[in-house]
């Protein structure tokens, strides 16, 4: 049990050190060009969300009319 009141106490003496370290703001100087460059990152990630969409549903619809051809086809034979 001391030694766990031991290393809490430990623990409780170094916190204000980093404390003090987190006391000066985080300096942002990302100039015009990297919002840009970063801008144009996510459009061509969106952009490249549109033809795996059309993909997919035309994956789905695909399997769909499969499933459906081979439903009429078993209950035709029935």
């Amino acid at each position: 049990m001391e030694q766990l009141v031991a290393m809490m106490e430990k623990a409780a003496g170094t916190a204000p050190a980093t404390e003090f370290a987190a006391v000066a703001g985080r300096m942002d100087d990302s100039g015009i060009f990297v919002w840009i460059f970063l801008g144009f990152c996510a459009l061509i990630v969106l952009l490249q969300t549109i033809p795996a969409i059309l993909l997919m549903t035309g994956l789905v619809k695909g399997m769909a009319s499969l499933v459906s051809n081979k439903i009429k086809t078993v209950v035709r034979k029935a």
